[in-house]
């Protein structure tokens, strides 16, 4: 099970929070979210991995669109607070690189 919430903390700035397992079977649950939030156009989203248990490829496939798509629209992504098996996966395939993962 899989949940995700979305607030707008000010003009341009969003945060994106997921809970739970982000997997093939939750995936298309989010999508939608995704979708309306590449819409607005956002500056910075920053999507909180505190609550985030498990990822697999079509988990990450969602974050790296987020991140592709945002960029594209001259905005930026940054992932936070991901831990154990989340982290691990981003860190192996060098993705904390790319999504500027930081600790809070």
């Amino acid at each position: 099970m899989m949940n995700s919430s979305r607030t707008q903390v000010s003009d341009g700035l969003c945060e994106l929070r997921i809970e739970g397992a982000l997997d093939a079977h939750t995936v298309r649950d989010l999508r939608p979210t995704l979708d309306a939030l590449v819409a607005d156009k956002p500056k910075r989203v920053t999507v909180d991995l505190s609550g985030l248990t498990l990822i697999d490829s079509s988990g990450v496939g969602a974050i790296v669109s987020l991140f592709k798509r945002v960029k594209a629209e001259g905005g930026e992504v940054v992932v936070v607070r991901a831990q154990e098996q989340p982290l691990a996966v981003l860190r192996l395939l060098k993705l904390d690189r790319v999504l500027g993962i930081a600790a809070s």
